[in-house]
């Protein structure tokens, strides 16, 4: 094969795998299928579990907006709804949305808590994300109330829109 046709080929590889990367990126996943064409579920609580009468009224309009990293302790810290944000490097969504959210900062009353999707598997397994860019809302005991992944507007106002 001559140097021409070896360079289209690549090309043409190229561009099919880049389809099928972004077709993967933009599909929802089983989980996000089984939420619903709006990408959020809820999770009833269990009226069965008991009330362990830890978690005191919080004036969430007097509470600051405050964006963090992961810790052991980031959830049961966080102030008013706490909503975790499965962040990676690489992702341009993930970056898109962070610009915005240091940009615009994040409203009074709002915990977004930056979780590294690439090291953080457990906490992807707990909550069923299937993919980075992913904001899972969560209770003071850190279970997940409701899932959603942005796809076009990569802004925290248009996440919290879909999720308050």
């Amino acid at each position: 094969m001559n140097k021409r046709a070896i360079a289209i080929i690549v090309a043409l590889v190229v561009v099919v795998v880049g389809a099928v990367g972004a077709y993967a990126a933009t599909r929802p996943s089983e989980t996000s299928a089984a939420q619903g064409s709006a990408g959020t579920t809820s999770v009833t609580e269990d009226a069965t579990a008991p009330d362990t009468g830890a978690a005191k009224p919080v004036d969430v309009a007097s509470t600051p907006g405050a964006y963090v990293d992961y810790s052991d302790s980031a959830i049961a810290d966080a102030q008013g709804r706490t909503f975790l944000f499965f962040h990676a490097t690489w992702c341009p969504s993930c970056r898109a949305i962070e610009k915005d959210i240091l940009a615009s900062g994040v409203p009074a009353g709002i915990t977004v808590i930056k979780v590294d999707y690439d090291s953080h598997q457990d906490l992807r397994q707990k909550y069923g994300v299937a993919q980075q860019t992913t904001f899972v809302e969560v209770d003071a005991a850190g279970n997940g109330l409701q899932n959603f992944l942005p796809t076009t507007d990569l802004r925290l106002q248009a996440v919290l829109d879909v999720m308050l």
